[in-house]
């Protein structure tokens, strides 16, 4: 289903899995001439759209990052029950009541936006879709980090990059305008690409006020992998996802097993392992994540539910007592130096 837009505005949608970049290319194209990001976003609240509406479910919903993607939900085109003209219209406003509507160009950004392409675009007939890709072994080891993913097997955050950016290429050929980035490119020249993303947007690069680029510290995590790879007493496990996945990053131009700075001798070993035996380190990966996952139940999107049905008064007695709980710890900081 296709939505009419008779208006000059042009609606950017950045792309990308958590951990490539999205945040800080979604604010430097925001800030390029007559282009708007969110505004007076709640401190509480983030600034990606899909906090910002009630059409579709959050990336929580599909159990947050580095799993949301293999949720079949999560894919949305524009056959999505949900394009109803009365949802499109509450979508629009929910967003327009953060943007600067004196602007003509609207950016959006949330990692989610990789597997609904075609849903958006049909939703904002005058879409344009910015999608950066970043290397699997930061992505996927740094994924983790955010708090929600902690307990997954590093094979399965492997295989999520890879499902995700699969089903983007499937949608890719839907699309009416589409410009793709890789991270690595945009750190090392990040002029070059602002004044191409502002030709493809129809707009111009200002003389200041853009965001410094500054590469985040992706090199620890290509020591780690190294390390994994060689001094793990689990590296049999390592070298065999690295030799499993090898061929299908190297489709986008990445590898698992050559790694600037690295031991390439010892990386190239990474085939050897048994296939059998191979897949028995993944049940074991996978059984080991699961039992991380049942120490910490509730998931984060449980307790997000659960919190949404507590009545105000108990909500909060919670925040007190975690204050409370955090000034006792300050102090006994204080106190021990």
């Amino acid at each position: 289903m296709q939505f009419d837009d008779n208006s000059s505005r042009k609606y950017i949608f950045v792309c990308g899995l958590h951990r490539s970049g999205t945040s800080l290319l979604a604010e430097n194209i925001g800030k390029l001439e007559n282009c708007t990001g969110f505004k007076g976003v709640p401190p509480s609240v983030s600034d990606e759209g899909q906090n910002l509406q009630d059409i579709y479910p959050f990336e929580a919903e599909y159990r947050g990052p580095g799993r949301f993607g293999f949720d079949p939900r999560a894919h949305l085109t524009e056959s999505s029950k949900l394009l109803t003209a009365e949802n499109v219209m509450r979508l629009r406003a929910s967003w327009h009541s953060y943007w600067d509507n004196g602007k003509a160009i609207f950016v959006e950004k949330t990692p989610g936006n990789l597997l609904m392409t075609r849903f958006l675009q049909a939703a904002f007939p005058n879409s344009y879709f910015v999608v950066i890709t970043r290397h699997p072994i930061p992505v996927s080891m740094g994924t983790p980090k955010l708090g929600q993913a902690s307990a997954i097997s590093l094979h399965r955050l492997f295989e999520h990059w890879l499902h995700c950016n699969e089903l983007f290429e499937q949608d890719r050929k839907y699309l009416q305008r589409v410009y793709e980035l890789k991270y690595e490119d945009y750190i090392e020249d990040p002029a070059k690409y602002h004044n191409e993303l502002a030709a493809f947007l129809g707009t111009r690069v200002p003389e200041g006020g853009l965001k410094e680029v500054k590469a985040a510290p992706s090199k620890k995590y290509f020591d780690r992998w190294f390390n994994l790879l060689t001094s793990s007493f689990f590296n049999s496990y390592y070298r065999f996802i690295a030799a499993k996945y090898e061929p299908r990053f190297a489709k986008y131009g990445y590898s698992l097993t050559e790694l600037s700075g690295t031991n390439g001798d010892v990386l190239c070993e990474t085939g050897k392992v048994n296939a059998a035996l191979g897949s028995l380190y993944c049940l074991g990966a996978d059984a080991y994540a699961l039992i991380l996952r049942l120490l910490s139940w509730p998931p984060p999107y449980l307790r997000r539910r659960i919190k949404a049905r507590l009545p105000e008064s108990v909500l909060v007695r919670i925040n007190q007592a975690r204050q409370k709980a955090s000034l006792s710890k300050d102090r006994g900081e204080v106190s021990s130096t």
